[in-house]
């Protein structure tokens, strides 16, 4: 688990909160009902507007993943690539039938049983990357979905302010009431801009984060179950899901 998002907003509601006591404030003053209620709300509505009721769907169920989601290094791939090539090369590849199923990476598993059943190696090639196009489409939607959130907040929160003032100019004639009601006109627009950027944005930057790495970690398996269909050097099958790595993940791979 990984606790990068949830950490990250928290403390910066934190550091938003100390600083406005630091200042004098009162935190109790930000909580506005009906500016929460129009910002959240109309941002959320807006938001499934420009999509449909699958799209909502999917991206409320990527919410989960975006605070609780982690994503396996691409190295921790390597070393079972190179033991499945190990004995592909020594047995054959009917010798990794039972090998297989003790693997926890269902994608890998999939390419190696594809490989065991002698598959074609660019039928195989073909059908994990389509698998890995399929995915990606789908997490850029799920991102998408709160990146529009993050759009449409800040200008949610400029309509809230404006319905605020127009009931200020309704009571001009109690200027003892005139200051309360600028300062909660502002509270909706403060929402607009505070939850594009410590809560929508980030969520969208993270899930987009999260597709890229399982991304390469199922890219790297399609390279390794190649290599293995090939019947390619163990040491070589190393050497080349290495070099496919970032740099700062190649020295734990060499490590295991």
């Amino acid at each position: 688990m990984d606790v990068a998002t949830p950490a990250g907003i928290g403390l910066a509601f934190a550091v938003i909160v100390g600083s406005m006591v630091m200042e004098g404030g009162n935190p109790a003053s930000l909580i506005a009902p009906p500016a929460l209620v129009l910002v959240f709300g109309g941002t959320l509505m807006v938001s499934m507007a420009g999509g449909t009721i699958a799209d909502l769907k999917l991206s409320l169920g990527a919410l989960k993943t975006a605070f609780t989601g982690g994503v396996k290094p691409a190295a921790d791939v390597v070393p079972a690539v190179v033991s499945l090539a190990d004995k592909a090369r020594r047995e054959g590849l009917l010798a990794l039938e039972e090998m297989v199923k003790d693997m926890p990476d269902e994608f890998l598993i999939k390419g190696v049983t594809m490989a065991i059943d002698g598959t074609d190696p660019d039928e195989v090639r073909d059908i994990l990357e389509a698998e890995v196009a399929a995915k990606k489409k789908s997490d850029k939607q799920a991102a998408k979905f709160f990146a529009d959130a993050g759009a449409y907040a800040p200008t949610i929160g400029i309509i809230g302010t404006v319905m605020g003032l127009v009931h200020v100019l309704e009571n001009l004639a109690q200027p003892a009431e005139l200051g309360h009601l600028i300062a909660a006109a502002f509270l909706a627009t403060l929402w607009g801009v505070m939850s594009a950027n410590v809560m929508w944005l980030p969520i969208a930057s993270r899930l987009k984060r999260l597709s890229e790495l399982e991304a390469q970690r199922m890219e790297l398996i399609i390279e390794g179950v190649a290599a293995i269909q090939a019947g390619a050097n163990p040491r070589v099958v190393q050497q080349k899901l290495i070099s496919l790595l970032p740099s700062g993940q190649q020295p734990a791979a060499e490590a295991a």
